[in-house]
């Protein structure tokens, strides 16, 4: 996979390698002062995503966040995003609805037990953190039953992820971007053919019903009456119905698949070390900074440079991308003692009880798995709170085991995040009583 291969080449090469990969070059960052590098100093330069064909093709010519360009326009749809989802305010206002979803996915892992099935862990979250991110933008829950619909829907936003991650020559081969080599481009247009009328209709039954919600709008509320009456339509920024479909789109690629497989990721590493499961109840905090070092959501995170500059003596070309190479970084021997080791208790010690996940604040950067700078992940702090509130619930509520004769697949799989190439399954035991596990 490219971020282990890249780490190995860094070894041999150096923290900050150039490549040229056809027609475009690439700066690959490997260690924190490589980071502070390409997030601290120069972030002003290196704030553009690269142009790639999933955003071409899949996000409506990149008229979202994740691959927009970074400008006026998407300074607006991160100023919107923030104020009515990511703030802190707008967490809190919807507590109640994290309470009810992972109360819907206790209920279901309740009934798992009790029938002695296996709990596939992967699907359940799915389903839950597409309901909290669907009623917190737009006031509906897209999964109410599971039925063929909410499975193709499922299927969709996977098929996002892997086609997201994919390498695809004409990203770097420009001239025969055309040819579709790998077929990529014809699967990524039939993939936006499915998802568009889904956004069309909801964006307008929206318009239709924006009065029920006065008291209390949503993101895509907000949304709706920016396009309508736009505060930088004078400065020529448009707000259209594009940028809007282009952005729930993002919300629940971007938004689900990365907090899920991290939390998958934290339960497989506790289950295969029983005693730090048996502990994980007072030391939260420490478990899902440990996942994130050994298992960030998002191995790899570009950028592109808008003017030339000078690194290091050396002349950087405008457009060069960069990789910050966040696996890496997690398991550099040079910043982290027994970096393939999962222990939670490295985060207790003197030296690194400082280190903060936030990308926004401090200048240690041994771990930003939401990246840092102008380009940092805007749903941060409501990625914490969901890693933080969903992984604490299930692990208070049951014991884990991997079915008898299993043994637990550790092994990752590349997409826009990284995820366990086999899906969890578990063998859950409630440890409360019945009527805990109800939806109040």
């Amino acid at each position: 996979m490219a971020h282990v291969k890249l780490a190995d080449m860094s070894k041999t090469y150096g923290p900050i390698m150039y490549l040229k990969l056809g027609a475009r070059g690439l700066l690959v960052a490997s260690t924190p002062q490589a980071a502070y590098t390409f997030f601290k100093t120069l972030d002003s330069n290196f704030s553009n995503r690269p142009s790639c064909a999933f955003g071409t093709h899949a996000m409506y010519n990149s008229q979202d966040m994740v691959f927009g360009k970074y400008g006026k326009q998407w300074m607006l749809l991160r100023k919107l995003s923030n104020l009515h989802m990511f703030c802190g305010k707008a967490i809190e206002d919807w507590t109640n609805v994290r309470r009810l979803e992972l109360g819907h996915m206790l209920q279901a892992m309740y009934k798992s037990s009790t029938q002695g099935e296996p709990v596939v862990l992967t699907e359940m979250l799915g389903y839950a953190i597409a309901n909290i991110i669907s009623q917190v933008a737009m006031s509906k829950r897209v999964f109410v039953t599971k039925s063929t619909e909410s499975d193709e829907f499922k299927d969709m936003i996977a098929e996002a992820m892997l086609l997201a991650g994919m390498f695809d020559i004409g990203d770097f081969v420009p001239s025969i971007a055309w040819m579709d080599l790998h077929g990529n481009i014809k699967r990524m247009k039939s993939l936006n053919n499915r998802f568009d009328p889904i956004f069309k209709r909801i964006v307008k039954e929206r318009i239709t019903t924006k009065h029920e919600r006065k008291e209390k709008p949503d993101l895509l509320d907000a949304l709706i009456d920016c396009m309508d009456n736009n505060p930088l339509a004078d400065q020529g920024v448009e707000l259209t119905e594009t940028n809007i479909k282009a952005l729930i789109l993002d919300l629940f690629i971007a938004g689900g698949d990365t907090t899920s497989g991290s939390i998958e990721w934290a339960l497989a590493e506790m289950m295969i070390n029983p005693s730090i499961l048996s502990r994980a109840q007072a030391e939260m905090d420490q478990q899902y900074a440990e996942t994130l070092r050994k298992h960030p959501s998002v191995a790899l995170n570009l950028r592109e440079s808008i003017e030339p500059c000078e690194l290091n003596g050396y002349y950087i070309p405008k457009g060069t991308r960069v990789s910050v190479n966040i696996w890496a970084i997690g398991r550099d021997p040079n910043v982290w003692e027994n970096p393939l080791e999962f222990n939670p208790d490295r985060f207790l010690t003197e030296k690194n009880a400082a280190i903060d996940l936030s990308g926004g604040s401090g200048n240690n950067f041994e771990l930003k798995p939401f990246g840092a700078g102008r380009r940092i992940c805007p749903g941060e702090r409501m990625g914490i709170v969901l890693l933080e509130y969903i992984l604490g619930t299930p692990v208070h509520s049951f014991e884990w085991k991997v079915p008898d004769g299993e043994k637990l697949n550790m092994e990752e799989t590349f997409g826009l995040a990284i995820r366990k190439s086999v899906p969890l399954a578990a063998i859950v035991t409630p440890c409360l009583p019945p009527s805990a596990y109800a939806v109040v």
